[in-house]
């Protein structure tokens, strides 16, 4: 049984006959009789008592009315529901990020995708490390992924877009000791007390370096959520140093940024399966392409730098 049968026998109900509805159908009467023979063979039963010239429904036939309509409307629906998503009238984008591309640039991309697209909803997953988001689009568990890496990102079976170089800042709070100028040498961090993530970020492998080199900073807090980071800051319990993403948010917030010298870059790249996206995934991935090559705010203006 399949779904031409099924509307072809609703065709015969509906019109009251064989012959119109092969003209509703626009098909051949003896195509439309061969069809209706063909179902009733499959089913092993008659659905039509033919008297005559004239047909009138078995039982067989009235019971099959009900759930023909539902099974021809649930694939109507099933259409329309991917047109919509298709023409991006509906759908959910599943994405997940390292906690500060979350803020940006991710945050400046999906408002302008919205704007476009408000009809398209978003799951957001973060992720701790760069591994972690490359599995999570691998496996596709996400459709779409952001992370950052000290040197750009090569990802054979991905397709990886970068989308900007942010380099990382010194965030203190609103009442901190700090040096004048938008810039601080790594040697002036001395005496300070440092919020840090946990190993295996280009942040903490700043902070590292710093000590190694004799800076006579100290390490108050290590955090495995780096979203508590800049709450602590800005409560004066210490300084932190975080991609330049945290930098527009924490001068609103009252913080104090400065650009860190010489300086460590991270590579924001947005990566996804080189195939099997879903429309909006799709449309969301051009979008971030576009992002990628637009002139915009450099991070020396937004950090002070």
């Amino acid at each position: 049984m399949d779904a031409r049968q099924l509307k072809y026998f609703l065709a015969v109900v509906d019109h009251g006959g064989v012959s119109r509805a092969a003209d509703a159908l626009l098909i051949a009467q003896p195509s439309l009789s061969h069809t209706i023979s063909t179902l009733e063979r499959e089913l092993g039963v008659p659905l039509f008592h033919r008297i005559g010239r004239r047909l009138t429904l078995s039982d067989a036939g009235e019971t099959l009315i009900g759930p023909a309509r539902t099974v021809l409307r649930n694939l109507d629906d099933a259409k329309a529901s991917v047109v919509a998503l298709k023409e991006l009238r509906a759908g959910r984008i599943d994405l997940i990020t390292m906690p500060s591309y979350g803020i940006e640039p991710l945050s400046t991309i999906l408002t302008a995708f919205t704007d476009q697209h408000p009809a398209v909803t978003f799951k957001v997953e973060t992720a701790p490390s760069p591994a972690a988001v490359v599995t999570s689009v691998r496996t596709g568990a996400c459709e779409i992924g952001l992370l950052g890496a000290s040197a750009p990102v090569r990802e054979p079976e991905l397709d990886v877009v970068e989308l900007e170089v942010q380099p990382l800042v010194l965030i203190s709070g609103p009442g901190a000791m700090v040096p004048a100028g938008p810039q601080i040498e790594r040697s002036e961090m001395a005496g300070m007390r440092l919020i840090v993530s946990q190993g295996g970020s280009l942040m903490r492998s700043l902070v590292d370096d710093v000590l190694s080199n004799g800076v006579a900073a100290t390490i108050i807090a290590e955090l495995a959520n780096r979203t508590s980071i800049l709450p602590l800051v800005l409560s004066g319990f210490g300084q932190a140093v975080l991609p330049a993403a945290w930098a527009p948010l924490a001068r609103r917030a009252g913080a104090q940024v400065h650009r860190i010298v010489p300086e460590s870059n991270l590579h924001v790249v947005a990566a996804c399966r080189r195939s099997q996206l879903t429309p909006p995934a799709a449309a969301l991935m051009d979008d971030m392409r576009a992002y990628a090559v637009q002139p915009r705010t450099s991070w020396e203006e937004m950090t002070g730098g």
